[in-house]
């Protein structure tokens, strides 16, 4: 895992607002921070448990090697097959 994505899941963890470079954490009083990459929100995640939603609209925009890598950080099962974008198994339509 890279030092960025350390950074973004401790701020996560933490309940913090940060940012660094392109990757940025806003947290909410609910427990549920939002993490943006490059101004796009790529997902949801809860503090009090291993929920993450994806924002598979985003993925399917940009389906970069970084945006992979820091949802990958975040526990999301997500990669690309044959040039298909894989989350959870099934295709990002």
């Amino acid at each position: 895992m890279r030092k960025i994505e350390i950074q973004m899941n401790r701020a996560i963890t933490n309940g913090d607002n940060w940012s660094n470079g392109n990757t940025m954490v806003t947290s909410h009083n609910n427990g549920m921070s939002e993490v943006f990459l490059h101004g796009h929100h790529i997902a949801r995640v809860w503090r009090f448990g291993d929920d993450v939603q994806v924002d598979t609209e985003t993925l399917k925009d940009w389906p970069t090697r970084t945006t992979m890598s820091r949802l990958r950080a975040l526990g999301a099962d997500v990669c690309t097959r044959k040039g298909v974008v894989m989350l959870d198994g099934k295709e990002v339509a």
